[in-house]
């Protein structure tokens, strides 16, 4: 059976962090203005990876909303409880035909036990994120968010994240937001902890003009969104999603 993979813990996270100041000054900057940020992550499981999809194509606020709304019917919030529910139910709490379809889909297969998320964690990273993509409706993004906040992944890298690209942009100094095979490229440097530049680019300068410090960051779990950086630019940043 294959062994339980890396994940980023506190000390890994640090290490990283040090690693990655020593070698890129722009990130060196951001640590030497704004500090160290928390390491963000999400509980892993069926209600992250429920919430990540929920947040395909809307704005964060509407996302935490209709989530909320989702765990205040449906406590535990599991795959069988959420079968339960009718479609009627899940339109006014805030999913969509297609994300409705989607949820089901993968509630029923975990429900099944066709599927057990937990063996997500003995995956290399491409085999984990090949598993997740195989589900109608969890496409490159929603599989990368999942990798890197709830399963802590130390170099998931979403390069169709536009929140990210343009947190880049602004940590890197760029005279554009770069494009996601531009944005690939320059990863290579952070390798081996590009899940930790990402976290240190959304901590940067354009966390603060969008009115969101570390703090705020930190309690709303690392929210790379949007195919991006859960807006970790907050809401300044409208999140367009091509996943699913």
């Amino acid at each position: 059976m294959p062994s339980p993979q890396t994940i980023l813990n506190e000390e890994f996270f640090t290490q990283g962090v040090r690693s990655l100041t020593d070698r890129d000054p722009h990130l060196a900057e951001v640590v030497k203005k704004y500090g160290q940020p928390p390491l963000w992550i999400r509980e892993p499981g069926f209600p992250t990876l429920v919430y990540i999809i929920l947040e395909q194509q809307v704005s964060l606020a509407s996302a935490k909303a209709a989530f909320d709304r989702l765990k205040a019917a449906v406590h535990p919030l599991t795959p069988r409880g959420f079968l339960k529910r009718t479609d009627a139910e899940l339109k006014r709490i805030g999913f969509s035909r297609q994300k409705t379809l989607y949820t089901r889909l993968l509630a029923e297969s975990l429900s099944r036990r066709h599927f057990d998320l937990r063996y997500l964690h003995e995956l290399q990273d491409d085999a984990a994120h090949k598993m997740l993509t195989a589900f109608k409706g969890i496409g490159n993004w929603t599989a990368d968010i999942y990798l890197l906040s709830a399963l802590r992944r130390p170099d998931i890298w979403p390069v169709g994240d536009l929140a990210l690209a343009t947190a880049v942009q602004e940590v890197k100094q760029l005279r554009k937001r770069p494009s996601p095979e531009r944005l690939e490229k320059l990863s290579q440097p952070w390798r081996p902890y590009r899940a930790v530049a990402a976290r240190l680019a959304a901590a940067g300068p354009g966390a603060r003009a969008g009115g969101v410090g570390a703090d705020n960051a930190a309690a709303r779990g690392l929210q790379f969104g949007s195919q991006g950086l859960h807006e970790e630019h907050a809401d300044s940043y409208q999140r367009r999603v091509l996943d699913g």
